[in-house]
């Protein structure tokens, strides 16, 4: 399984960017995918999830109402729609599949729980 992480760059505060993150090796129907994020210095943080066999997503507390996750199985890809970014956004953003599809019930945001890791992408959000 491999997962690619895109669409990063740097925005100024009130900007939006689309993250993309595209599976290969694998369909993407039976999976969860999370996106993560981590600040170099910080622990890994949850940001969004999905799950593959009802659609259900789950937020942090901190990017509800401005960030919008949604997938794409004919594509392999899941996108995390980022608006109303805040320079407390800047990081670089990972994705992650769970093959279980449970995202873990409540403990969607533990990163060790999720089964593979691809690269990430940065985001900036800077005036």
């Amino acid at each position: 399984v491999q997962l690619q992480a895109s669409g990063g760059g740097l925005v100024q505060p009130g900007g939006s960017l689309r993250l993309s993150c595209t599976v290969s090796g694998v369909t993407l129907d039976n999976y969860a995918i999370g996106w993560f994020r981590q600040v170099l210095g910080k622990e890994r943080e949850g940001v969004s999830c999905i799950r593959s066999s009802d659609g259900s997503t789950y937020y942090a507390d901190s990017v509800k109402g401005r960030f919008t996750i949604s997938r794409d199985n004919a594509k392999n890809t899941v996108y995390l729609q980022m608006n109303s970014l805040k320079p407390e956004d800047s990081a670089v953003y990972s994705c992650a599949t769970d093959r279980s599809d449970s995202v873990f019930g409540s403990r969607w945001f533990i990163p060790y729980l999720w089964d593979n890791w691809g690269r990430g992408t940065l985001v900036t959000v800077s005036s």
